[in-house]
């Protein structure tokens, strides 16, 4: 279905779930989270034997503390498309199923928890946790549903798998969208910074304010410095077998898809936008004594880093193609290349690749690609969401969200 949406003068709407902190999702789930790896099987048992498209699981495998994987637990539990939280551990892990129980009944959302020691073991826990979610999923059939429009919208976007067609069509098309969805009130995020190696002028150039060019420019410079300290750029072997030479190459392509409005400031993992517009998230680790893998290890990762800053919905844009969806919010798959969208039709949502052909204009599949996201967001299912993908990736990294750029615009403003 080809339907184009002018969002410049569009009225279209559709329902979402009203939540108590006056937020709306487009779904409204229930989400499983263990709290650490030896309790990953029952809470997966659970959901397999709810067989309900809106029960997920999420959760943290590492047995200590790590202050970024709480925080996104929590900004997940909080994130408007989930309604209710069932909590599993097992019993001596540091993140307690309690806390982050206790946070969504906070949040006016139904909650549970156990320990499955406590329980009696496997069967006996999976048995408390189906109960707990069909009392909760009877719960949820009461949350008030209100219209929504695009002013009401957050969209994140990343790309992964590039070839040279993201730089041409794919990512030109999200570029287009997101602008039209910050001129219609609505929010837009991109990350990737690692992927913006060479464009730091251009980024301070779009900067909405003094703050935001300087919570730029510090992000810029530690993501340039993480990857020399890994010895490791964001640039893979498929991204040269698919026509793209170099990192500052890659990185053009990678940029566009931001669009050209405004840069309103800087976000961590787990933060939220505080106003609309156009916003860059950071998700490269911050220096600290206590620092596991590398900064975004697979789309996965950096498509939850996106849903824990409150997307609705995600853009991936591959030009070699992906598979993969979300445990929290639809992804809606792009790809500039027609062939590679040809090939992988079962998973692929959208063809940017019909602008390249000369069969459109990129305004006008841009109205496109805002018609499926009216769609998706009013309740079509995505390719991912109707296979059954439901990935996630919570790795052990340091974001302190108080590192760096509060220190550069606290000088800022003392100096005003």
């Amino acid at each position: 279905m080809n339907e184009v949406v002018n969002m410049r003068t569009s009225e279209h709407t559709w329902n979402g779930f009203k939540r108590l902190d006056g937020r709306i999702g487009i779904r409204n789930k229930l989400l499983v989270i263990y709290t650490v790896e030896c309790s990953h099987f029952v809470a997966d048992e659970i959901v397999r034997r709810m067989n309900c498209s809106e029960v997920e699981v999420v959760g943290f495998q590492g047995c200590t503390d790590n202050e970024y994987a709480v925080r996104l637990l929590i900004a997940l539990i909080r994130h408007p498309n989930v309604g209710a939280v069932l909590t599993v551990g097992l019993g001596c892990e540091y993140v307690q199923p309690e806390w982050l129980c206790r946070i969504a009944r906070e949040e006016g959302k139904p909650g549970a928890w156990m320990f499955i020691q406590n329980e009696g073991g496997t069967e006996k826990a999976i048995e408390k946790g189906l109960g707990y979610c069909r009392d909760m999923m009877e719960q949820l059939k009461q949350v008030p549903v209100v219209p929504m429009g695009f002013s009401d919208l957050v969209v994140g976007a990343e790309c992964g798998g590039s070839d040279f067609t993201s730089g041409l069509a794919g990512n030109v098309v999200v570029g287009r969208f997101f602008d039209r969805l910050v001129d219609q009130g609505g929010t837009a995020i991109f990350e990737e910074i690692v992927e913006a190696v060479g464009l730091l002028d251009s980024l301070l150039d779009r900067a909405a304010t003094d703050r935001a060019r300087e919570e730029i420019r510090y992000t810029y410079h530690k993501a340039l410095d993480y990857c020399k300290s890994v010895r490791q750029y964001s640039v893979s072997p498929g991204n040269f077998a698919g026509g793209l030479s170099t990192i500052e190459e890659k990185s053009m392509g990678a940029v566009v898809k931001s669009g050209s409005r405004p840069i309103e400031g800087v976000l961590k993992v787990g933060g939220r936008p505080g106003h609309p517009g156009l916003w860059l998230l950071d998700s490269t680790p911050d220096p600290h004594w206590m620092q596991f893998g590398i900064t975004n290890p697979n789309d996965n990762e950096g498509l939850t880093d996106l849903i824990s800053c409150g997307c609705h919905l995600t853009f991936l844009v591959t030009g070699a193609g992906n598979v993969v969806g979300s445990a929290v919010a639809p992804v809606i798959k792009i790809t500039g290349n027609s062939s590679t969208f040809l090939r992988m039709k079962d998973d692929m949502d959208f063809d940017a690749g019909a602008v390249l052909r000369g069969e459109c204009s990129l305004d006008e599949l841009a109205g496109r690609l805002a018609g499926l996201a009216g769609r998706v967001a009013g309740g079509e299912m995505t390719r991912s969401e109707a296979l059954g993908h439901k990935e996630y990736y919570i790795p052990y990294k340091y974001q302190d969200k108080n590192v760096g750029v509060k220190r550069v615009c606290d000088q800022i403003e003392g100096e005003v």
